[in-house]
């Protein structure tokens, strides 16, 4: 008699939201804003690149939405291949992602992470290198350990972490919105001079700018966890974005 394995279903309506929002909300939002201001040079730009990579993330969150409800499967971008172009052209895409992509993408992260975190011990002066590997090199591992634990621990420290982010772009939202109202507005006085037409700046201000939304994509990667996934994925893809 074959027994099928399968996946505990223990991720709720609120666990999934903490982990969408909360990866969507990561490191990249408090880092990118600078590169993209850089790259396109003034703020005008800078708001029409940010207002399009929303877009594009809002429709491959609708269409992520859609397949998730359709292939209810783990595995995300993996799955859909699969069960679409076969095993060959899955396998290359899942070797890339676990050789180059996410070591890539979790690295960038980790990093950031350390600087926040090794910052208020080097008042004055940057971080050692070495410092930063270690303590992105232990976040990975402490992250890595809690999830191999316990599905439930690695939900309460997202829906954690998504509060402690909501409350950080909080103080920064408002504390903009009250400079706004004392008069420190100069930014938006002729706020697309200065901008950078180049095919090099647009692309690299893109880059950031879908790097800080990233992780809109990830739920789908654990829909065999989710209670009710034909409900609970169309409905979060469609209130978070």
């Amino acid at each position: 008699m074959e027994v099928k394995l399968s996946l505990k279903r223990e991720v709720g309506i609120m666990g999934a939201v903490s982990f969408i929002a909360g990866t969507m909300m990561g490191s990249g939002i408090f880092i990118s804003p600078q590169y993209v201001l850089l790259a396109m040079g003034s703020p005008g730009a800078s708001l029409i690149i940010w207002a399009c990579c929303g877009l594009i993330s809002l429709l491959g969150g609708l269409c992520y939405a859609e397949l998730g409800t359709v292939v209810p499967e783990s595995g995300g971008e993996y799955i859909y291949i699969l069960r679409t172009v076969g095993k060959v052209v899955a396998f290359m895409l899942v070797f890339s992602f676990v050789i180059v992509m996410r070591p890539a993408s979790a690295t960038g992260i980790a990093l950031s992470f350390a600087e926040y975190v090794a910052a208020p011990f080097y008042s004055g002066c940057p971080p050692p290198e070495l410092v930063l590997k270690c303590v992105a090199a232990g976040g990975i591992l402490l992250l890595a350990i809690i999830n191999c634990l316990s599905v439930r621990l690695a939900i309460s420290i997202q829906v954690a972490s998504m509060v402690v982010q909501l409350l950080s772009l909080a103080v920064i939202v408002l504390g903009g919105i009250v400079m706004l109202f004392q008069g420190d507005n100069q930014n938006f006085h002729d706020s697309f001079e200065g901008t950078n037409v180049g095919v090099s700046s647009i692309g690299i201000a893109f880059y950031q700018g879908l790097w800080s939304f990233d992780g809109w994509k990830t739920l789908n990667y654990l829909t065999e966890e989710l209670k009710h996934p034909e409900v609970r994925l169309y409905t979060i893809y469609h209130n978070i974005l």
